[in-house]
């Protein structure tokens, strides 16, 4: 029988690379390296370092293609959404609403926001979940979203104060901050893509529109005024990502320390520069100020929005909402920016407009 070379038993002896053996070494006796023995561990160490470099930078391509590639899919589906419009676009919103809702009160019962208040019971965060995803489809039943809001924060509150136990005001004050946030703000989305139906009569796509898809009369306020708002925060939030990677040296905000002054005003620009390009384009609105105002409220809102769940998930603990989406996180990660820019838009365009913009 042939022996092995390690005293006879046969068993294959794995032969590691010298720096790696040497650092091994030198960790045991760090005061018995030579001068040779040293620079291989510290060419070892730098070999270490580059491969765990390289590493991380495979990583990050690897999310970087995953956030292209399905922030095109999204983006395509959603974009066909918006233009269907109806129940189509309603049903859309609230599903995104209820995962959403999901997301947020998987938030607040995490252990970073549960160590110092007590969250709601997960019979209270699953209805609440329901209650959200039912507002927008109530607001396009019923035109508004007032009845709905007071029903179900009444409901909210009687179920936690019957609880077993002690009621706590945590349980209630996050309850009814979920359903304003998850559920009551998306509404406004729905009143401003179908609330709005008067024709925009300057837009000319609508004259070359099929009239298998709707014709002309497609193309509403509400119609455009929603495809306006929602290209002007997805080009805030990709100049403002952007704008920070190029020129990002000053720290905008604790809760969010990505987030740079020079990235923002970069978005406010880019956001701004969106909104008056495709009012050229669609016609609408007809005035500049008018523009250059929804550029200002797209911007601010979908920051506000932002910095509201960054403040969130800061308070819980993690990086993303949730990990539905590659590349993105969860569906609340994607939507933080526009929870409070529809209800800013819709109430623009109703109040301050003359005849809705038309």
């Amino acid at each position: 029988m042939r022996m092995g070379s390690n005293g006879g038993c046969g068993i294959p002896v794995t032969k590691l690379p010298r720096h790696q053996t040497v650092m091994d070494v030198a960790r045991v006796e760090p005061d018995g390296l030579d001068e040779k023995a040293q620079k291989e561990v510290d060419e070892g160490s730098n070999l270490l370092e580059k491969e765990e470099m390289h590493l991380e930078e495979q990583h990050k391509a690897g999310q970087l293609k995953n956030r292209i590639i399905y922030g095109f899919v999204i983006g395509i589906s959603v974009g066909g959404i918006i233009l269907a419009g109806g129940w189509v676009y309603t049903i859309g919103v609230a599903a995104a609403v209820f995962i959403a809702a999901r997301e947020y009160f998987g938030l607040v019962r995490s252990d970073g926001i549960a160590i110092g208040m007590t969250p709601p019971p997960r019979y209270v965060s699953r209805v609440c979940s329901v209650i959200c995803a039912l507002m927008p489809i109530w607001t396009l039943y019923a035109g508004h979203i007032d009845i709905s809001v007071t029903s179900a924060a009444f409901i909210v509150a009687t179920a936690l104060l019957l609880q077993r136990g002690n009621p706590r005001f945590a349980q209630l004050s996050s309850a009814v901050f979920g359903l304003f946030y998850c559920g009551y703000l998306p509404c406004f989305w729905v009143k401003l893509r179908c609330g709005l139906s008067l024709p925009a009569l300057n837009t000319k796509i609508g004259y070359f529109w099929p009239v298998l898809l709707g014709g002309p009369t497609h193309w509403t306020v509400g119609l455009v005024a929603t495809l306006l708002s929602i290209s002007s925060i997805i080009a805030a939030d990709t100049f403002a990502f952007l704008g920070g990677k190029a020129f990002g040296r000053t720290p905008l905000i604790n809760i969010s320390p990505k987030k740079t002054w020079e990235g923002a005003i970069v978005g406010l620009a880019g956001c701004v520069a969106t909104s008056v390009v495709l009012s050229k384009f669609l016609f609408w609105p007809k005035s500049l100020t008018s523009a250059v105002a929804l550029g200002f409220l797209n911007f601010f809102g979908s920051l506000f929005g932002d910095l509201t769940e960054s403040m969130i998930k800061r308070d819980a603990g993690v990086k993303d909402s949730g990990s539905l989406i590659p590349g993105h996180g969860g569906i609340l990660d994607r939507v933080d920016s526009y929870m409070f820019t529809g209800a800013l838009v819709y109430s623009f365009v109703k109040t301050f407009l003359p005849l809705w913009g038309v």
